[in-house]
């Protein structure tokens, strides 16, 4: 998060090679979620397009859009949500800022390809303010020719990510809204775990099994299924092993879905007016950062649940360090989110949280 050290200072990167889209896909390149060995003569290449988005751009553009993932699903998993008839469709959200053309390219054409198609009403992309000029005209070019209708809606400034979303939220046409970071690969499967959840119970939030795309081979890496969300008294989102209790409850079915204290927040699905009916995202809180446990503190509170679906599984890029700029500086934004968080929901124990952060 923030800003790498001086160390590590980024090179001199020209607006013409960040205007620049380099997508250069060869066949073969990472094929059932393999890793990208880029030549040795590319190195050095390489390390100057890694600062431009905090990821090896040079080994994402060498994978195609439509790269093939393996079923990291349990057995038990493939023969369940066979029957989708009369469940209702989503709207699949992807807010983005000046990302790579690969990287958001490939999360739309996972997201076509796995998702059964009376599903997927329509596909959002919200640009926050971009300003490469790839993200433009051939972005709108390229969309316009997907069989899912998608389209691209522009924030006119800088809002982040909270507001953009509710911005796609409001904009959505199916009733379930799915929320996608837009550095994500969805596996087979991934759609029907989340929406047959929602569509048994307007109240419930669902959230996939957040699998990891290596930041510097794109390698496809299953994490481990039974971990739950919650926090620590700084207010950062922590993944623990799920309890003992819950354990022993889930031995008969493992692929059940269990219920989690909080969420990331990347990647959810939950019922569009149910979104609205709790208040929605609040919208004091700027740019990112504390949304997803204001959610999460919202949706309990308020009589609903949130709970992870193992047989749902979509790949993350995670990074080591953040390439946005944060309007107002990193510390200012997040930390004033997070004290809204704990003034607004966290009652007597508000009290921890400002122990711990004066």
């Amino acid at each position: 998060m923030g800003d790498m050290s001086s160390a590590q200072s980024p090179p001199n990167l020209t607006d013409e090679l960040l205007n620049t889209n380099m997508f250069d896909p060869k066949p073969n390149e990472g094929k059932n979620g393999q890793p990208v060995m880029i030549p040795s003569r590319d190195l050095l290449k390489m390390q100057q397009l890694f600062h431009i988005n905090r990821f090896n751009l040079m080994a994402s553009d060498r994978i195609p859009l439509n790269r093939s993932l393996p079923d990291v699903r349990k057995k038990r998993c493939q023969n369940k949500n066979k029957d989708i008839s009369g469940l209702p469709t989503t709207t699949v959200i992807i807010v983005f800022h000046n990302e790579a053309w690969s990287t958001l390219l490939r999360t739309v054409h996972s997201v076509i390809n796995r998702s059964p198609r009376p599903l997927l009403q329509e596909i959002l992309l919200v640009d926050d303010a971009s300003t490469r000029a790839f993200l433009q005209e051939p972005l709108d070019k390229h969309v316009a020719s997907l069989e899912v209708p998608t389209r691209v809606v522009r924030t006119k400034e800088r809002v982040g990510l909270i507001k953009a979303r509710l911005m796609g939220a409001r904009q959505a046409q199916g009733q379930i809204l799915t929320f996608l970071d837009a550095h994500c690969e969805c596996t087979i499967g991934w759609l029907e775990s989340l929406v047959v959840r929602v569509a048994e119970d307007r109240t419930r939030v669902v959230c996939p099994v957040i699998d990891i795309i290596n930041d510097d081979t794109f390698a496809y890496v299953r994490s481990f299924e039974l971990h739950w969300g919650a926090f620590n008294w700084e207010l950062h989102f922590r993944w623990y092993t799920l309890g003992g209790s819950e354990i022993k409850r889930r031995k008969q079915d493992i692929t059940e879905p269990f219920r989690t204290p909080a969420m990331a927040g990347g990647l959810f699905a939950m019922d569009k007016d149910y979104f609205f009916e709790l208040g929605a995202y609040d919208e004091q809180m700027e740019i990112w950062g504390g949304e997803n446990l204001e959610l999460s503190f919202r949706v309990w509170q308020c009589g609903g649940s949130i709970e992870i679906a193992p047989c749902s599984h979509v790949g993350h890029l995670f990074r080591k360090s953040s390439p946005y700029t944060f309007p107002g500086g990193v510390g200012e934004v997040l930390y004033s989110n997070l004290a809204r968080v704990a003034l607004v929901w966290m009652d007597q124990w508000k009290e921890f949280y400002f122990k711990f952060n004066p």
